[in-house]
């Protein structure tokens, strides 16, 4: 089983103490983010997990508990995003030069081939046009060279439970301009500019999840969850499946999600995973990092050959035993 940790929002950075919380117990627990009322019990014994893939835009919070991970047998890879949009866009991200500085110590840490960086979703508006991409991609990639060997982009998509803020941004006089979806001049010049920044700092650069076709610029389709990766970095052969959960543009295989919508701080104003940012406060303010499950306290039996299992777990400084 392939854990994905998280696409709905980010654990390494407001949620690693619960993480490591729940690597130490064994398991954690999901409810069904449309139906509370059905939790999943979630594996996290080394013996069933194949692969973590973290999705980050700070792991700083994680670093010191890698080596944990490593002691268990566990493997793992993270898609770390770096962007320099402005701060009416991200408004709490890392600033540019700490995430490069926590990109580095991360990759020196872990390897390079185990750190993605994510130029995605190429947001455009008056301040983030083309040439300004052009621009801070090259930069970010030349910073990155040697850290990092693929970098994965995407254009930014329009979510309905977005409307709200975009039509704010509007307001604003900051739109989020759409990209129109027929390539022209400039979106030629972004895209070739792309891959010459990346080739020039020996990476492979990807789509994720990208309607638009680039295969013509020399950009294949990517998965972020890549049982063809998986393969290559750790030697494992996983689920080729691809992930029903997930739209048909995406290439990703089947994984199991542990986190919880409308749970980020980072007030991302494109962001899929958060419809409301009041409320992704009230949630971390009410987060029990003892809990089984990331928000409120949802548990849930293991399966029945699991039932009768004894092992071992510390939650920060506290020996239990514990029957599943």
């Amino acid at each position: 089983m392939i854990i994905s940790a998280s696409r709905r929002t980010d654990i390494p950075a407001f949620y690693s103490e619960w993480f490591t919380n729940r690597i130490c117990a064994g398991y954690c627990t999901v409810p069904n983010p449309f139906n509370r009322n059905q939790v999943s019990y979630v594996s996290l014994k080394p013996a069933d997990v194949d692969v973590i893939v973290f999705w980050t835009r700070n792991p700083a919070p994680l670093l010191s508990h890698l080596k944990e991970l490593d002691t268990l047998g566990l493997r793992y890879y993270f898609q770390y995003t770096i962007l320099d949009n402005p701060r009416y866009l991200d408004a709490k991200v890392p600033s540019l030069s700490s995430a490069l500085a926590t990109f580095k110590k991360l990759s020196d840490q872990v390897g390079p081939p185990k750190v993605i960086w994510r130029y995605d979703p190429i947001v455009f508006t008056k301040d983030t046009g083309v040439r300004y991409h052009v621009k801070s991609y090259r930069k970010i990639a030349t910073e990155l060279r040697g850290y990092t060997y693929r970098s994965v982009i995407s254009v930014v998509d329009f979510y309905k439970k977005i409307k709200k803020r975009l039509q704010q941004l509007d307001e604003s006089g900051s739109p989020i301009i759409p990209y129109a979806g027929k390539p022209d001049s400039h979106f030629d010049l972004l895209m070739n500019s792309l891959i010459e920044s990346a080739s020039q700092n020996d990476m492979e650069i990807v789509s994720c999840a990208e309607d638009l076709d680039l295969t013509p610029y020399g950009i294949r389709p990517g998965k972020c969850v890549d049982d063809e990766y998986i393969l290559k970095i750790f030697g494992l052969n996983v689920t080729h499946k691809k992930d029903p959960t997930q739209r048909a543009a995406c290439g990703c295989v089947a994984s199991k999600d542990i986190g919880a919508y409308d749970t980020c701080l980072f007030g991302c104003q494109y962001c899929y995973a958060t419809t409301n940012f009041e409320r992704a406060h009230k949630n971390h303010d009410e987060h029990n990092p003892q809990s089984p499950s990331l928000i409120g306290w949802y548990d849930a039996k293991p399966p029945a050959k699991e039932e009768s299992r004894n092992f071992q777990f510390r939650l920060f400084g506290e020996d239990r035993n514990e029957t599943t």
